[in-house]
């Protein structure tokens, strides 16, 4: 594929000011692709054609089943490249392949998920309401938002792109979607495989660019009428602030600190597998990650040592290679982040237990030992900010109280999770977080049936099952007077 041009209107075409940007392996720092770079030029081009493929175009006047059989040829098309786009993401990204072939098949069955949502809309798209005077009858019928703007993260490319893509396809939208210049390649491929799964031209158009000059003409076009972003949350707040300047609808998940509460009574094998996962899985560079680990005081020193021991055998490497579990982080500035919260964790006072260098022998990439810190202070930086990487920050606990005191005690609220043998308890707590997404006796599963959405300042709406659909749907009153007998309220 010739990443050089930018999808726009059904073609391939260059970027306006002839730019392009580069992309790097993380495994070894040599040169990936070169990039189209999109400027406000190129948004106001794929703006345009989103918006008339709205307006004009057949798209939004299709049937929800129509919209569905072009959603699950994508669906088919992602399927049928599987292994090379997987190949694609460990190289762009840095993942292991593993986890990246685990990544297209949820993005293709998200696909699926939404043409069978696009199908119900056929018959539940108008809802008919009991009204008080029966002079009236009315109904609330859902259509198509119109033209959404996507910006995605680059921790995992396609599937994010799909959470955006697919229900505001099936809702009967035009989009412009901007990836991130990091990981931009598969979504370039994901135009394609619409393009050839017979889109009409303008309902999606791929804009790969920089921030500042595509991301934010993006963000403030006055033609967007809904914005969707995941991603960090200070540009998800010049986000909101370039929505409310037009009164855009706006959808945002942004970051997280997830609190995992571990109580003595919880199996100690079953324990450290899901902090393992809870952290290590995408090498911690996950939103949703359970970073802030609270065990019961009982629990906690052998937790302690059987946790280490672990993530010392997790093997580190190129995630193209056979039995690797952990890659590099995407590029050299999240690498040079993730040390320096090492450093400053070092500098707070917490008891690092393993990890926090780069491994021996990986001398190029952008590696980093999967690390544990104990005794972790509640003020300590580590514990409170975002470090999107292989740190995990555990502390003890004495109380159910205090568990969820200290688990509650963040400015985000994206996930958390709770352990134990007493079911009872688990229900108990799961209901006093304070977050969008709880897991019990697990990290992270991730569902396309459930809602994924999180609390105070790690965003607003929620993505995925029938929520992430609404996302792309506005609800209209259709009220009919249908008596004999005149209104009679000016003329007797």
């Amino acid at each position: 594929m010739n990443y050089q041009q930018l999808y726009i209107n059904g073609q391939w075409v260059e970027p306006a000011k002839g730019g392009s940007f580069e992309t790097f392996d993380p495994s070894d720092e040599s040169l990936l692709a070169r990039v189209a770079a999109a400027t406000a030029e190129d948004i106001d081009a794929a703006v345009k054609a989103a918006r008339n493929a709205f307006d004009e175009g057949p798209w939004p006047k299709l049937s929800g089943a129509e919209r569905a059989v072009v959603l699950r040829r994508i669906a088919d098309g992602i399927r049928g490249r599987q292994q090379e786009l997987a190949e694609l993401e460990v190289r762009d990204n840095g993942k292991p392949l593993p986890e990246a072939l685990w990544d297209i098949g949820d993005t293709a069955g998200c696909f699926d998920f939404y043409a069978d949502l696009a199908e119900k809309l056929d018959t539940n798209q108008e809802q008919s309401i009991a009204l008080a005077d029966d002079r009236f009858s009315a109904i609330a019928r859902k259509e198509p938002i119109g033209v959404a703007g996507a910006i995605i993260p680059w921790n995992f490319p396609m599937l994010m792109a799909s959470w955006k893509v697919a229900p505001a396809l099936a809702a009967g939208c035009s989009m412009v979607l901007k990836p991130s210049e990091l990981t931009p390649l598969t979504a370039m491929h994901l135009a394609q495989i619409a393009h050839e799964a017979g889109l009409p031209a303008g309902v999606l158009n791929v804009v790969p660019g920089l921030g500042p000059d595509a991301g934010a003409p993006l963000s403030e076009h006055p033609d967007i009428d809904k914005l969707a972003f995941t991603g960090s949350v200070p540009t998800g707040s010049r986000i909101m602030q370039a929505a409310a300047r037009d009164i855009k609808n706006i959808s945002l998940e942004l970051g997280g600190k997830s609190p995992f509460v571990i109580f003595a009574d919880a199996d100690l094998d079953a324990a450290v597998e899901w902090i393992l996962f809870g952290i290590f899985w995408n090498q911690g560079e996950v939103c949703s990650a359970t970073s802030r680990v609270l065990v019961e005081r009982e629990l906690y020193e052998p937790l302690l040592k059987r946790l280490a021991e672990e993530a010392r055998k997790i093997t580190i490497g190129n995630g193209l290679q056979d039995d690797i579990l952990l890659g590099p982080l995407v590029n050299k500035a999240q690498y040079d982040k993730v040390l320096q919260a090492i450093a400053r964790g070092h500098e707070d006072g917490a008891r690092l237990v393993c990890g926090g260098e780069r491994p021996a022998g990986l001398d190029k990439g952008y590696y980093v030992q999967p690390t544990v810190f104990a005794d972790v202070p509640e003020d300590a930086w580590i514990w409170n900010e975002e470090i999107f990487g292989p740190v995990v920050c555990v502390r003890p606990f004495d109380s159910e109280e205090e568990a969820v005191r200290s688990a509650n005690a963040s400015r985000f609220g994206l996930g958390a999770a709770v352990m134990s043998r007493d079911l009872l308890r688990c229900e108990r707590v799961a209901r006093r977080f304070r977050a969008g997404i709880v897991w019990i006796n697990c990290s992270q599963p991730t569902f396309t049936e459930a809602p994924w959405g999180g609390y105070k300042q790690s965003g607003i709406g929620r993505e995925l099952g029938e929520w992430g659909l609404n996302n792309y749907l506005e609800t209209k009153q259709i009220t009919r007077y249908h008596s004999e007998q005149p209104w009679g309220w000016y003329i007797k």
